[in-house]
């Protein structure tokens, strides 16, 4: 917080000198500046470009410091030393020529791999994780990813150029650097939302990298999800005669929407739900502290802000593209255990789609697990479970 509101200081102060020079570039005084360098005035003025010359500087400085200084914080011990063995790194690595970070965090560094794979798409979770799921490191490194569009990778490519394929391809490589990194021959993959889908195109793609396959907030058929969201979100606000929300939705239609406004059109009845599951007495520790998580160590201040563009932006380009997906069509043969949590209370992604899909799916293991105070995010409302029901699916 303490960094976001220095750089708007900053950016204030170089804004108001910015439109002060215009502002005397209209009423022509570099001409006077030229014919009277005595007058007291221009000397004035001079010293004023001088200094917010050096306050652009530093300005610019703190701003690459924030990145530089950006960093997840040492696993320690109850007397504050750091654990013998642990790790905890922010790590930039390439993938297939894009330039992408990872978080590395763990008590024992030859604990099994779980990579976490970030909702979205366009979300980033690094610092959600560690807040939330810090029990789960003493059991398993905990790997987090920024995808491309999304935080800390937001520019490894193009937003334009993304598609469902670009993730799918760099998960792979992903996954095969943490298990030559860390000299094992499988890993274990949870997704979430987004994520949940992206876990079963690697595990259906690619079998031999993943010990198994967990999927929370479970997505299955993208199109179906959205019209279904959007008619509950209709119940509920007629329920409440909501009105507003009501002629927003009226006027947006039904989904799925395509073009430069699915974000926003999406945002009406995504954020509604949301809110209401926000409010649900039976859901524990029910939603997001973006602020908390914004504003964590992971994240410099340009960070911060590719923050919110992923959400907005790659969102906007890729969640389109996703339409056409059915798990429950394309995806029912897998040859890698998959595991769902699911939140008894989700509203957001259709819990009947989940148990049509489950019906369907061919594995050598396959369950649901009931999470019941939960919603979209099982592993926010009852981080506890969600840590002991992962620790059941390491080898004995």
């Amino acid at each position: 917080m303490l960094q976001i509101m220095i750089f708007a200081g900053l950016m204030f102060i170089n804004m108001a000198a910015g439109i002060f020079t215009l502002v005397l570039g209209m009423l022509g005084l570099k001409n006077l500046i030229s014919r009277t360098p005595n007058n007291r005035l221009v000397n004035r003025l001079k010293n004023s470009a001088v200094f917010f010359m050096i306050l652009s500087f530093v300005s610019l400085g703190f701003v690459f410091y924030t990145q530089f200084a950006a960093g997840t914080p040492a696993i320690r011990d109850e007397k504050g030393s750091i654990i013998k063995d642990s790790i905890a790194e922010m790590r930039r690595i390439e993938i297939n020529g894009r330039k992408q970070w990872i978080s590395i965090r763990g008590h024992n560094k030859n604990n099994p791999v779980i990579l976490f794979l970030a909702g979205g798409p366009g979300g980033t979770q690094m610092a959600a994780v560690r807040h939330d799921l810090k029990e789960l490191e003493k059991y398993f490194v905990v790997v987090n990813w920024d995808q491309p569009g999304s935080g800390k990778s937001y520019y490894a490519e193009k937003v334009s150029d993304i598609t469902p394929k670009t993730y799918i391809e760099d998960g792979y490589v992903l996954t095969n650097y943490l298990r030559e990194t860390f000299e094992q021959q499988k890993i274990f993959l949870v997704g979430e939302s987004w994520g949940s889908a992206l876990g079963i195109f690697l595990i259906d793609r690619y079998p031999n990298a993943y010990h198994a396959f967990v999927g929370t907030g479970q997505m299955v058929d993208f199109k179906e999800t959205e019209r279904i969201d959007y008619q509950k979100a209709m119940e509920l606000a007629k329920a409440a005669k909501d009105t507003d929300i009501i002629r927003k939705l009226e006027q947006n239609g039904i989904p799925p929407y395509y073009g430069d406004d699915v974000t926003w059109k999406s945002a009406v009845y995504i954020n509604y739900l949301s809110a209401y599951m926000s409010s649900d007495t039976r859901i524990h520790n029910a939603g997001y502290n973006t602020f908390r998580d914004i504003f964590s160590s992971e994240y410099g201040l340009i960070d911060k802000m590719n923050y919110i563009r992923g959400i907005i932006k790659t969102f906007n380009h890729v969640y389109q593209q996703l339409y056409g997906i059915d798990l429950r069509k394309d995806y029912v043969s897998l040859k890698v255990p998959v595991y769902f949590f699911e939140g008894r209370y989700d509203i957001n992604a259709p819990l009947s789609l989940v148990e049509e899909y489950v019906n369907t799916i061919d594995a050598p293991a396959k369950q649901i697990v009931w999470f019941e105070h939960s919603g979209h995010n099982p592993w926010i409302n009852e981080s506890g479970k969600f840590v002991e029901e992962l620790k059941k699916l390491l080898p004995r």
